[in-house]
């Protein structure tokens, strides 16, 4: 009886409990729907284009989970019914052979009746394992989003301080400090003495330098404020000192987050891949844990080679620098000459630290600690001490040197900065009405001095 009541159907079922189940899945799925249409309306009313594209992203990410759900649960009868020879079955499992055949028995007794075993064949996946793939999918999507936002969430938080070295921009001791007819040696220099030193006459022992450098004080105040006069020298001509360079790149963050979010086509083939080589014995995903962290690390050390290398190109050019020392902006620097690939690698090792973090949850959730996926509890450990490293690293060390030494490329986001220039812009004009009516006010007595002499002159 127990039996039959695990697989009785819709027309068996008391309506109060369909109903039940129907209410709680229409409820959440209208709160959820809510809450983005009030998250929405808030970052509008706050301008945050970039965010809002980045909702908007969410939201299409959402509705192919959806479909792929959908889809999953429509053919998961025909999926099971593809049937292949029980050699082809014992190749490449994720388990040992023993463990794999109990599964198997388990089974052929609960598909006796099917088309394949008729045939002395097995099912390609049966219903059950559409269903757990289905719920890794759900996961993975849900690991995928809830990681970016972490990231970004944690990163940005960091660079709050970020605001009072722009404020700083603005005062006269910063003003006098980096007077334009002041002559200095390049070496004398905050920023000189910071990348300029006798460890970085070779590439070797400037990566070497660059690479510990980004575990203390990664993003130094001088190296934000020389950067920032590289970037208003090059791409606004010098001519707006006071431009918030601050917001420009919370701004382009903003723009790169709808990215981040993202699954692209690849990364949905990477999952593919990973779910392939997951063979017993191989040890991949042990591998693959060392992969975002080997490229985190790199990836840091190369955007700190970056900015000692536009120092070097300083001291090379000129020994005496007038004013702040100033950066020339270069995609020359960047791997490929493209500033964006450093945005693809921070996207592929996000993504594969959420795989790594999806893919333990689904299996303590699914199979439980003690299934064949936990075998060697010191690697299982190891996977998720370098899930967490990660973590830190890319929120605290590579996030941070991202945002600021990808705005050094030869190019500028001119919808980045389009909200920023309407501002200057109607700052000037309000200026220049106001200087007009000055001048209005200062002529308007002399215009009356001169009608009163000309009034007594006629008398």
């Amino acid at each position: 009886m127990a039996a039959a009541g695990n697989h009785q159907s819709l027309e068996h079922t008391p309506t109060w409990a369909v109903a039940t189940v129907y209410f709680v899945f229409i409820s959440i799925s209208i709160a959820l729907e809510h809450f983005i249409h009030l998250l929405t309306n808030w970052l509008k009313r706050r301008r945050k284009t970039a965010l809002v594209d980045a909702v908007e992203r969410l939201k299409s990410e959402l509705m192919l989970l959806g479909f792929m759900s959908l889809l999953l649960a429509v053919t998961q009868s025909q999926i099971s019914s593809i049937c292949i020879p029980a050699k082809m079955a014992d190749i490449m499992l994720p388990c040992r052979k023993q463990l794999a055949d109990q599964d198997e028995a388990r089974t052929k007794f609960d598909a006796a009746s099917d088309r394949c075993s008729s045939q002395g064949k097995v099912s390609l996946v049966t219903k059950k394992g559409v269903q757990q793939l289905h719920q890794f999918i759900f996961v993975l999507a849900v690991m995928q989003i809830v990681y970016s936002v972490i990231t970004m969430t944690l990163g940005r938080a960091k660079m709050r301080r970020w605001k009072a070295w722009e404020k700083e921009t603005q005062t006269t001791e910063y003003q006098v400090a980096n007077d334009p007819e002041r002559f200095r040696l390049t070496r004398q220099t905050t920023f000189g003495r910071r990348h300029v030193s006798s460890c970085t006459e070779t590439s070797i022992q400037l990566w070497i330098k660059c690479f510990f450098r980004q575990f203390y004080n990664s993003v130094a105040k001088v190296d934000y404020l020389t950067l920032r006069h590289g970037f208003i020298s090059a791409h606004l001509s010098g001519r707006y000192p006071n431009f918030n360079f601050q917001k420009y790149i919370e701004r382009s963050l903003d723009e790169d987050f709808k990215i981040v979010v993202s699954i692209s086509p690849l990364m949905w083939f990477l999952v593919v891949i990973f779910l392939l080589v997951d063979v017993h014995g191989w040890h991949v995903y042990l591998w693959l844990s060392y992969v975002p962290l080997l490229i985190v690390l790199i990836l840091g050390a190369k955007l700190e080679v970056i900015v000692a290398q536009m120092a070097l190109r300083i001291n090379n050019q000129s020994t005496v620098i007038r004013g702040t020392p100033l950066v020339q902006p270069n995609d020359e620097l960047f791997w490929f000459g493209r500033p964006k690939f450093v945005l693809t690698l921070l996207h592929f090792t996000l993504f594969t630290n959420a795989f790594e973090l999806a893919f333990f949850i689904w299996v303590s959730i699914q199979f439980g600690f003690d299934s064949c996926y936990h075998e060697h509890t010191p690697m299982i450990i190891t996977r998720i001490v370098l899930a967490i490293t990660v973590q830190v690293l890319c929120s605290y060390i590579t996030l941070p040197l991202y945002a600021l030494v990808t705005q050094m490329g030869s190019k500028f986001r001119n919808k980045v900065l389009s909200d920023q220039m309407a501002k200057l812009i109607k700052q000037w004009h309000t200026g220049v009405r106001e200087r007009r009516k000055k001048q209005e006010l200062l002529q308007s007595p002399r215009t009356d001095d001169i009608d009163r002499k000309n009034s007594v002159i006629q008398h």
